[in-house]
Parts: structure tokens; sequence; C-alpha cells
């Protein structure tokens, strides 16, 4: 953690809806003129697409059916704790990109399913922003987490997850449904090691809850709507969050616990405006106090 140079985290699983929250911000940051270096969690994979398929071949012919994005083996924990600390001290660090289709490729020259080389970021930004898998990881002599101002996680609850990665995966990647299922078995382990523990070192963590039908996520033709969901927002300390005015902005909530606002499903991206941009005011006033 560094007053002079914050970092703000999301973490969720694949599929989970970090992407929202990455927009939130971004919108946030646009707002207030705030200039964030953006960080995607897949630049930390140890193996590019190709490779990781002859990982997980190689692994399967030894006995190992587990082996999957989730878990340290494949992933840059290390690397990716040198980033946070390298920020919070100096406001630098090395980081890359990973080229997800042929649109993202195409600048670069390069094929989709790569890595861009590393290089240093660029100075002056205002605070560093991740997005992705592990921004609240902890593992043996890794911690992730203590580097981070503010941690926010996406937690759909597990039968909505499997049911918007099956969707995604089906009509966006082309996979069979066989295919994506095989998947969620594979990395299921790493998923309660590594992903879950994550979400009691979060701030927030905003749990979307459908209020259809989802007991069978494998035969669901269709993902349960914002209007068809709760939303469960959880802060981990509510010291300092004003719960009454928070109430009186979302409509039609309430509060479950003394930390804990349920509101619709489609109030997330207000909420999150509301939560988060006055933690965004705190965390520049702390930077330019200490600076």
């Amino acid at each position: 953690m560094s007053k002079k140079h914050p970092i703000i985290a999301a973490t969720g699983s694949s599929g989970a809806g970090t992407t929202t929250v990455r927009t939130t911000f971004q919108q946030i940051f646009r707002r207030e003129g705030v200039d964030a270096a953006i960080i995607e969690g897949d630049a930390f994979h140890r193996y590019d697409r190709a490779a990781m398929g002859e990982q997980i071949t190689l692994a399967q012919a030894r006995g190992n059916n587990h082996l999957s994005h989730f878990g340290p083996d494949n992933n840059l924990f290390a690397e990716l704790e040198a980033l946070f600390r390298d920020y919070g001290e100096n406001g630098g660090g090395k980081a890359r990109k990973y080229l997800h289709d042929p649109t993202e490729a195409a600048p670069y020259g390069q094929p989709p399913g790569t890595f861009t080389p590393w290089e240093d970021l660029a100075p002056g930004s205002d605070l560093l922003f991740y997005e992705g898998l592990h921004g609240a990881v902890a593992h043996e002599d890794v911690d992730v987490a203590q580097h981070a101002d503010l941690l926010v996680g996406v937690v759909p609850i597990i039968n909505l997850e499997w049911i918007q990665k099956l969707h995604r995966d089906r009509s966006q990647r082309g996979y069979s449904k066989e295919a994506v299922v095989d998947t969620i078995l594979r990395r299921m382990p790493d998923y309660l090691t590594y992903i879950c523990p994550q979400f009691s070192r979060t701030h927030v963590n905003f749990q979307r809850v459908p209020v259809v039908d989802t007991s069978n996520p494998f035969i669901a033709r269709d993902i349960p709507s914002a209007a068809e969901s709760i939303l469960v927002i959880r802060f981990r300390d509510p010291a300092g969050i004003d719960f009454p005015y928070l109430l009186s902005m979302l409509h039609d909530s309430y509060m479950s616990r003394p930390n804990t606002i349920v509101c619709p499903g489609g109030s997330m991206p207000l909420a999150m405006q509301l939560i988060f941009t006055p933690m965004v005011w705190q965390l520049l006033d702390k930077k330019r106090r200490a600076s």
C-alpha cells in the first residue's frame, strides 16, 4: 500500500464480471481526470494460448487433469507482486499485454493468444488499476493483496458464473458445451484453493444472485438478466461507509447485515459509481497530501 502511488485491484473468476468493474472505474477516471495505468491480469499468465494447450496435454498424459489458469503453475505470481510493489514504491514497474483476438493483435503484428514484450509503465500515472484473476492472491512467499489500497471482488453465485462462462465460451470462442464443462471441472481444485480465498481479503464484494431457476446451469438457454437478479454488496469494514445515503440512492435496497446491502441487480453500475467515486477521491487526496 502506498499513499503516493495507490493501487486498485478488481479480482474475480473468468466470466465473473470484472470487465464491468473495469468499465465503471474507467468512467470514473475519465470524469475525474485521473490518469490510470490499466493492467489486465491475463498478461501475467505463464504461457501463451498454444503453449498452455501443450501444457494441459502433457499434464493429462501424466495423470494430472486439473491444470488450469487459476493456479501458480500457470501464472507469474511473483512478477505480479513485483509490479504492485514497484508501483507502490515509485510509480513504476514492468507489464505486458495478452492479445485475446485478431482485433487486439493486429496493431502489434502478432497472432492472437500471444503476449507483447515486457515494457516499463509510462511514468507519471495517478494510480494503477488491475483487473483479473489474482488481484488479491496470496500463496507461499507471494502476497499480492498486501500491496493494494482498494480490493474489489466480483463473485456471481457459482451456478450463475457457470452459465455466464458457458454462454460466453460457446458464442464468442466457438467451444462446445462439453469442452466448457471439461474446463470447469479441470480448474475446480485451483478455483477453491486460489480464487475463493481472495474474496475474504477484498474490501468490497459484489455478488449477483439470480431469482430464477439456475439449478441446472448446463441446460440454461439464457443468462439471467440484471432484472432477474439481486445484488449483494458486502463491505469488509463498514466504518466510514455512508449507508443511509447509499440506501436512499439505491431504490428498493435494504441491509441484510451491518456490513451488507441488498439491492436490485440492475443497480450494479450505479452502486459502483456511488461507492467507488468517493473512494477514488480519498486515494487521490492522500496522494496529494503525501506529495
